[in-house]
């Protein structure tokens, strides 16, 4: 480690004189950041080499073991394995900046988000979403985690038990695709996605919120 000068009289006096000296075998900051891009470079190829070592098999079994260990990874399968088509005619009831086809027309511009994807493959259509997103059970825990956090009573009734349902399965759609994003932080969701959890949790009178850009 890196040694003081002996306190005196004259470096009181000078403080100049007040420096480091390098002890002997210490590594200066400059070396320090060169190892460990060295190091860092070392273990990208180490991992390249065993990747390029796998069999088809292997690969598969391996992609299916991440999308189970962190299923947002499917989000970039997706990126990977569908070409969606650029907006065209819209079919009946279809808002022209929709490529899945499942969205439905929203209330601001900074909603009219799709997911981009083609028909078969639209997120909201994914299995995943009844099992992270959908299921009742699923959403009544989280809704209580989160309840009990912001010390939020679990309330019962049907009209603000769907509303929490929502804000939940929202919350939920947000932790599956990005992660969590900290506070004051917001995201569009897509409308398609929007809809499906509209639909399976309704407001009696249609009354949405819809996105509030401020708020935490």
């Amino acid at each position: 480690m890196r040694a003081w000068l002996p306190l005196t009289l004259s470096t009181l006096q000078n403080p100049a004189h007040l420096v480091k000296e390098e002890g002997p075998g210490v590594e200066s900051e400059e070396d320090v950041i060169e190892r460990r891009g060295g190091e860092e470079e070392e273990e990208a190829e180490d991992g390249e080499a065993r990747i390029q070592g796998l069999s088809l098999q292997q690969s598969h079994q391996l992609l299916e073991l991440c999308l189970t260990r962190d299923p947002s990874l499917m989000f970039d399968l997706l990126r990977f394995t569908s070409d969606a088509p650029p907006p065209g005619p819209p079919v009946e009831g279809q808002p022209t900046w929709c490529v899945c086809h499942n969205c439905r027309e929203m209330s601001t511009d900074v909603e009219r988000k799709c997911c981009g994807q083609p028909h078969d493959s639209c997120v909201s259509s994914l299995p995943h979403m009844e099992v992270y997103i959908l299921q009742e059970g699923v959403l009544r825990l989280a809704r209580r985690i989160w309840n009990d956090i912001r010390a939020v009573a679990d309330l019962q009734d049907t009209v603000e038990s769907n509303k929490q349902f929502r804000y939940a399965a929202y919350r939920q759609f947000v932790v599956w695709q990005y992660g969590a994003l900290g506070q004051g932080h917001r995201v569009v969701i897509p409308s398609c996605f929007v809809w499906k959890i509209r639909d399976r949790y309704p407001d009696p009178h249609g009354q949405y919120k819809g996105f509030i850009p401020s708020r935490v």
